[in-house]
C-alpha cells in the first residue's frame, strides 16, 4: 500500500498519480474520509474507554443508593464502549480498503496514458531479415514440429486450449536456458531458490494480484488457496512479517517455478503457437533493498536481463512501461521485447518493476537501520520466461532447412551447435 502519510500530507500528489494512470481520484477522497471517520472513532472509543476506568473507581469509593446508580451507568457505558470499539473497527476495514484499493504511485518519468503510451528507450541488435537472406520464413509452430520440439495437439487434448508438450530438444532447450539463466543469476550475486507455486491469500493479496489482477489468477477451489502467476508472489511474501538487518541489504534473489494465468481477456489473441499460455516455467529475480537504492537497482535488473538476451543473440527494444499498463504494485516498469520475425513485429520477454514499499507496506517486512525501522523496497525481473524465450530462439536463429543455430552462450548446456530437423 501507499504510505498513509502521503495520502494525508499531499492528496494532490495521488490525485494526479491516479490520474496519470487514467484512474478516478474519488478513491482519494473516500481515502481522506475513511481515515477521518477512523480518527473520529478511535477517540470516541478512547472516551468512552477513559470514562468507563474513571466510573469504575468511583463505583469502588462509593456507598449505598449511589453506588447503585453508579453501577447501572456502569452497565450502560460498558455497550457504549462496546458499540464504539464496533464502530471503531468498523472505520478502520473502511480506511484499509480505501487505502488498499489505491495503486502505488507512479514514477514521474514514467510516461502517461495507457498500453499504447510507452516510449521506446533503446533499440539493441538488428532485426534478421529472413526473406532478404533468401530464407521462407517459418514460424515458431513449425519449426518446433520439424524439431521434434513442440507438441501443441497433445497439449491440447491433454489439457485444453493454451497448453502444449515440449519435446525431445524442446525440453534439452528449456534445461539448457533455465541452467544458463541461473548462472547468470549468480554470476551476479543472486541467491537461486525454488520457489512453490502455491501460495495463501495474504502472499497474493499483499502481491496486489487480487486488485486489478484478480480475474487472471487461478483460486483452488475447496482450499484457501491459489496458483501463482509468477514467483514474485512467494518471493515478496518470502519475508514477511520480518524485521531485515539493513546491513544485510541488498538481498537478491533468482527464483525458478511454474507459473499460472487464466490469461483472461485475451481471447482470440495469440491463439497460435506458445506466445501466450496458460501454464510456463520462469526464472525470476527479486530483491530485497532500501528505497533509495532501488532506483539504482531497478536499473541494474534492466542491464541483467539485457545481458541475457544479447546472450541469446536477440535483437530487442527496451520500452518505459506507461503509467496505465503499470501493475498495481509498480512505481515503474521496463520490458525488454525481442524481435519476432514472422510476427514482424516486437515481443516482450522479459520486464522489470520497482515495487518501491508498496509490497513491503501489506506484507509486514521491515529493516531495522540503528534504532529506526521501516519498510524496505521490493524489486522483481524475468530473467528468462521459457516459452516465449524459446520463440525468439527458433524464429530468430532458424535456417534455409529448417535447422536452428544455436547461440554460443547456450551450447555448453545443451551440448549441440544446431537443432536438427526430424521431420520435413
Amino acid at each position: 500500500m501507499i504510505d498513509p502519510r502521503v495520502l494525508r500530507d499531499d492528496p494532490d500528489r495521488v490525485r494526479a498519480a491516479q490520474a496519470k494512470r487514467g484512474l478516478s481520484d474519488e478513491v482519494v477522497d473516500r481515502a481522506l474520509a475513511a481515515d477521518g471517520a477512523r480518527r473520529a472513532a478511535i477517540a470516541e472509543y478512547e472516551a468512552k474507554r477513559s470514562q468507563q476506568k474513571s466510573m469504575g473507581k468511583q463505583v469502588a469509593q462509593a456507598q449505598g443508593e449511589e453506588k447503585q446508580e453508579l453501577l447501572a451507568r456502569t452497565k450502560e457505558l460498558s455497550a457504549e464502549v462496546k458499540a464504539a470499539e464496533a464502530a471503531q473497527g468498523e472505520a478502520e476495514a473502511a480506511w484499509q480498503e480505501a487505502l488498499l484499493s489505491i495503486p502505488n504511485l507512479a514514477a514521474e518519468e514514467a510516461p502517461a496514458g495507457g498500453e499504447d503510451d510507452y516510449v521506446v528507450l533503446e533499440h539493441v541488435g538488428t532485426p534478421r531479415d529472413l526473406q532478404a537472406e533468401g530464407i521462407t520464413p517459418r514460424d515458431h509452430v513449425e519449426l518446433g514440429r520439424m524439431l521434434g520440439a513442440i507438441d501443441l495437439e497433445r497439449g491440447a487434448k491433454v489439457s485444453g486450449s493454451r497448453f502444449y508438450f515440449l519435446t525431445g530438444v524442446g525440453a534439452e532447450l528449456e534445461f539448457a536456458l533455465v541452467n544458463l539463466a541461473n548462472a547468470t543469476a549468480r554470476e551476479h550475486g543472486f541467491t537461486q531458490v525454488v520457489a512453490p507455486s502455491m501460495v495463501k491469500p495474504r502472499a497474493m493479496e499483499g502481491t496486489g494480484f487480487l486488485g486489478q489482477a484478480a480475474d487472471d489468477v487461478y483460486r483452488i477451489e475447496g482450499q484457501d488457496m491459489y496458483l501463482v502467476g509468477t514467483s514474485e508472489v512467494p518471493m515478496a511474501a518470502f519475508h514477511s512479517e520480518e524485521i531485515l538487518d539493513g546491513a544485510s541489504l541488498p538481498l537478491r534473489y533468482a527464483a525458478f517455478s511454474p507459473c499460472f494465468r487464466k490469461e483472461a481477456g485475451s481471447h482470440g489473441t495469440d491463439t497460435r503457437g506458445i506466445i501466450r499460455v496458460h501454464w510456463f516455467d520462469k526464472v525470476e529475480m527479486f530483491v530485497y533493498t532500501t528505497v533509495e537504492e532501488s532506483f539504482a537497482e531497478h536499473q541494474r535488473l534492466l542491464d541483467i536481463e539485457k545481458s541475457f538476451l544479447e546472450k541469446l543473440e536477440l535483437a530487442y527494444r527496451v520500452i518505459d512501461t506507461a503509467a496505465g499498463d503499470l501493475g498495481l504494485s509498480a512505481q515503474r516498469k521496463f520490458d525488454c521485447e525481442a524481435w519476432i520475425p514472422t510476427q514482424g513485429r516486437y515481443r516482450e520477454l522479459t520486464s522489470t518493476s520497482n515495487c518501491t514499499e508498496f509490497q513491503t507496506r501489506r506484507l509486514d517486512t521491515r529493516g531495522r537501520f540503528g534504532q529506526e525501522i521501516r519498510p524496505v523496497a521490493t524489486l522483481n525481473g524475468t530473467l528468462c520466461a521459457i516459452p516465449r524465450t524459446i520463440v525468439a530462439i527458433l524464429e530468430t536463429h532458424q535456417q534455409a532447412d529448417g535447422s536452428v543455430r544455436v547461440p554460443e552462450a547456450l551450447r555448453p548446456y545443451l551440448g549441440r551447435d544446431v537443432l536438427e530437423p526430424v521431420t520435413a
